[in-house]
């Protein structure tokens, strides 16, 4: 270390990297069950007041990415309401316990985003229990690797991505937006596959880059109003949904610039920064947040 100088984490030193002992679980994956555990953020995390008293609604705030922003946005100071499927009761437990050890309230919501009445019950709890909403994070998605591609994805499996990713997202814009305040924020989850689709997850990577353009124009729409909207794009991270969707992933992430997969902790300030009056002149952006890979 240079003398006088702070020493700084190496950041492709400071998680782990692959080879991952190989793994395989069935979708919506458990991270109790992952090798290594995922970080959401739980040791690290640091909060300075930055979204004091907001309400935050979070889709698929039970695991992963979800999980290290609700972590992080109660950190900051917000409530978090957030959804999970019916089956992810216990790792919604996680999530809550984390959000009230932080001081704030935790509303965990068992939801299918894929149904419209599903969503629309959604906004009516988050209306009921905040009574405004400050923050709504799309982040709900499902993925599913098809190694044999097109000829594989069946409708079923193309449905459950298209609904899931896109549906979803536009529903709860569309039916939250009138509960949002001039100074709100709606922060989306892309994807790095938007930009450079791997063959094997071609719908996904499809709706993907549909949320950066409707990020995009639904920005336009609402800057007048003083509503800002954003988007995030990871690269590789490691979540539930990798071991539980992909067939193979000893070596995911492993070809990121930093030669390892980013941690669901190391998502969470992008969104806790688009949240934030920071970011007040901040709108129609895509944050990359994908190691390296240049993207435009």
């Amino acid at each position: 270390m240079t003398a006088g100088r702070p020493e700084h984490p190496d950041p492709t030193e400071r998680h782990p990297s692959p080879e991952f002992p190989q793994q395989s679980q069935q979708p919506p994956g458990d991270t109790g069950e992952m090798s290594p555990r995922p970080d959401h953020g739980e040791r690290t995390y640091r909060g300075s007041d930055r979204l004091r008293d907001r309400r935050a609604v979070i889709t698929g705030g039970d695991s992963g990415i979800g999980r290290a922003v609700a972590l992080a946005f109660a950190r900051e100071g917000a409530d978090v309401l957030f959804t999970h499927l019916p089956e992810e009761a216990d790792e919604a437990e996680e999530t809550c316990r984390l959000v009230t050890e932080a001081g704030r309230r935790a509303v965990a919501v068992p939801c299918d985003i894929r149904s419209e009445d599903a969503c629309r019950r959604l906004t009516d709890r988050a209306v009921a229990e905040f009574g405004r909403v400050d923050i709504l994070v799309n982040n709900a998605a499902y993925q599913m690797g098809q190694p044999d591609g097109i000829e594989k994805i069946t409708t079923e499996q193309f449905d459950r991505v298209v609904h899931t990713n896109l549906y979803g997202m536009f529903w709860l814009c569309r039916m939250v937006l009138p509960h949002i305040p001039a100074g709100g924020s709606i922060i989306n989850t892309t994807s790095v596959q938007a930009y450079n689709p791997s063959p094997s997850l071609l719908d996904y990577a499809m709706t993907k880059g549909g949320i950066v353009t409707f990020t995009q124009g639904l920005a336009a729409q609402l800057a007048p109003r003083g509503i800002r909207v954003n988007a995030v794009a990871p690269g590789p991270v490691w979540t539930p949904l990798i071991p539980s969707t992909l067939p193979d992933t000893s070596e995911f992430g492993a070809q990121s610039g930093l030669g390892r997969p980013a941690q669901p902790g190391e998502m969470a300030p992008a969104y806790v920064f688009l949240a934030s009056e920071d970011a007040g002149f901040i709108t129609a952006e895509i944050m990359n947040a994908t190691g390296g890979a240049p993207l435009p």
